[in-house]
């Protein structure tokens, strides 16, 4: 159980952190144990880390701020092991190095800056930047499926909702746009084919024209003498 001393010294530290927070990120206790904080660092600009959202935990000793905390990161990341205890100046690697005067903050931003550095240490990994980017590039997704993350941090839930509906909407739009043009491919397929069916109809016209015989010459001159016998009879009975 942790002491009095350290139960007022972190709700007074996370006043000052609401107060003042960390630039790039956003940090919280736990709502059932104020000895278990969770955070969240946003990868800069200008690094590997651009984009990414990365997710921890800071486990403090009930004699905080005599002894240092324990810091884990939770999100794939390219730089430090998951679930695995990172080794800084400022954690409980090096009690020896705890200075009782260093708070929260100087927590946080000292994990943020070791993280854009490329220092080895115990709990570190060594990967290439295109590895980096990619880590990063998925690593919102990858928290909004921990409970715990959903729970803590709803407005990067929110984020990465909002995202998923942005990349949602500009795929439609690409499709939309895409249409049209099948359309119009289709509309001049028909013409294409329309107008083709015209020229073979006027061309089977042609050819029945070419096909069809003249008409004989004997069989006129029968006809015109059949007329003038008809024609005659009236006369030859007179």
């Amino acid at each position: 159980m942790a002491e009095k001393s350290c139960i007022k010294r972190l709700q007074k530290e996370y006043r000052a952190l609401c107060k003042e927070p960390v630039s790039h990120v956003v940090a919280r206790p736990s709502p059932s144990d104020i000895l278990e904080w969770h955070y969240v660092l946003e990868g800069s600009e200008g690094t590997p880390f651009a984009g990414g959202y990365y997710y921890g935990k800071i486990k403090f000793p009930p004699e905080y701020p005599y002894k240092p905390p324990g810091i884990s990161m939770t999100t794939p990341n390219g730089r430090f092991m998951t679930q695995k205890k990172i080794c800084l100046s400022m954690s409980d690697f090096h009690p020896e190095s705890w200075n009782p005067m260093w708070s929260v903050s100087s927590i946080l931003t000292g994990l943020l800056s070791f993280m854009m550095d490329n220092s080895p240490t115990t709990g570190s990994v060594n990967t290439t930047t295109a590895e980096k980017q990619r880590l990063a590039k998925s690593s919102l997704s990858f928290n909004s499926k921990n409970a715990t993350f959903r729970k803590m941090f709803p407005e990067y839930v929110e984020k990465y909702n909002q995202q998923q509906l942005s990349e949602q909407a500009a795929q439609e739009r690409v499709s939309t746009e895409a249409s049209p043009d099948k359309s119009s491919k289709s509309v001049l397929e028909n013409k294409l084919e329309s107008s083709g069916e015209d020229v073979r109809r006027v061309d089977g016209l042609k050819d029945m024209r070419k096909n069809r015989k003249p008409f004989p010459t004997w069989m006129m001159l029968l006809l015109f003498s059949i007329f003038g016998v008809v024609m005659a009879l009236p006369l030859l009975q007179l």
